[in-house]
């Protein structure tokens, strides 16, 4: 048996995308979401990325008879797109549940950033999260990731609060040091929490890399090897949308999906495992202290892709100083709208980030400018 694991786990969120909305219709129109939009991108990447992507992983677990394990984490405003406009994707990954072989994580039901802006705000999303992944795969989630991987000691000891004993971040070298990303962590000011770091080096030679590097699953298992000898585990986190969207079929990136179990399983350093497992199986070496939280996003490794201008702030401080007014309310409705309104592409699209970290805020931003998606964001809020 493999002493060494790799942990396989994909983040799987399409936003709420909100319309063209002008000041003239501030009081007057309260549907703020863009649903063509939203129908027709959903629509077009289920079929480039999540059906032809889980029935590749569908196939690769019945083959290896067990040993291909993966992990996902599916935003709740994700299900909702996928009942409403693409039910047969639920289909698919009911079928990978049924399997026995797919984790599936906990995370925030919105993919928000409440972690950062209300704990009652957070707890009530982890939970409506929980509650929607079993209704509809028939498991409850034991393991946590966060929005963007977004990670604290506080907010470890927020997540460990409520039940769960695993949670998924970035290797974030400020964070890291000398130490390597390929070890169990626990937490600094929560020791019976564990951490699971995501080795960012070699999950990005997928998720970005691909094209440009032409590797092969071979090739790639020995980059594996190398990178783990003095380790126990590799955490390979990425967008599921890597696989036929960022990704194009005809770069080859689904022949690399298909080959990479087989090519682990020949080599025999590794075995597949997730997150709940590695936790069982590697003891953790040492604690990771983090003060201030860091994401798997940009350079920085920190939260400034979504709060790192005034425009940005502006915006968060405004939502969620609403939290206490609605729940004096307490219209479902409004619930809704107010956690829609909280999703953390919001805020990534008012980013005014450039040099190495531009291009990637451009490809997924439906704005012109950043001071465009706030006078959106901001109408909108106004109305709400």
């Amino acid at each position: 048996m493999a002493t060494k694991s790799i942990c396989l786990y994909f983040q799987v969120h399409q936003p709420t995308r909100l319309r063209l909305y002008r000041f003239f219709d501030i009081g007057k129109d309260s549907h703020y979401y863009d649903d063509f939009a939203n129908r027709t991108i959903l629509r077009r990447v289920a079929q480039k990325c999540y059906l032809p992507a889980n029935k590749i992983i569908l196939d690769l677990i019945n083959q290896n008879k067990g040993k291909f394990k993966v992990a996902y984490s599916i935003s709740g405003s994700a299900l909702e797109q996928f009942q409403r406009f693409a039910p047969e994707v639920i289909d698919s990954f009911r079928a990978l549940a049924a399997t026995g072989r797919v984790e599936f994580l906990a995370e925030t039901y919105y993919h928000s950033l409440a972690s950062l802006g209300s704990e009652s705000e957070f707890r009530h999303q982890v939970a409506k999260h929980a509650a929607k992944i079993e209704e509809l795969f028939g498991t409850a989630p034991v393991t946590f990731r966060n929005t963007e991987l977004i990670y604290s000691n506080g907010i470890g000891e927020m997540v460990y609060s409520m039940g769960y004993k695993t949670i998924l971040t970035e290797g974030a070298r400020h964070i890291m040091g000398w130490q390597s990303p390929n070890f169990v962590y626990t937490g600094a000011t929560q020791p019976r929490l564990k951490v699971l770091l995501r080795n960012y080096g070699l999950s990005d030679d997928i998720a970005f890399r691909f094209t440009q590097n032409h590797v092969t699953a071979d090739q790639y298992v020995g980059w594996l090897k190398d990178n783990a000898k003095d380790g126990d585990i590799v955490n390979l986190f990425m967008d599921y949308e890597t696989f036929g969207e960022h990704q194009s079929a005809e770069s080859g990136i689904f022949d690399f999906l298909r080959a990479l179990p087989d090519a682990v399983i020949k080599d025999g350093t590794f075995g597949f495992v997730t997150p709940a497992e590695a936790v069982k199986k590697h003891k953790p070496v040492s604690d990771i202290d983090v003060e201030d939280p860091i994401s798997w996003a940009d350079e920085e490794r920190d939260v400034t892709a979504w709060l790192g201008n005034e425009l940005q702030s502006e915006a968060f401080k405004k939502v969620y100083a609403m939290t206490e007014k609605l729940s004096i309310v307490g219209d479902p409705d409004l619930w809704e709208d107010f956690g829609h309104l909280q999703e953390s592409d919001h805020f990534y699209y008012m980013c005014t980030k450039f040099f190495s970290d531009g291009e990637v805020h451009k490809y997924f931003n439906p704005y012109d400018t950043p001071y465009e998606a706030f006078i959106n964001y901001m109408n909108v809020v106004s109305d709400f």
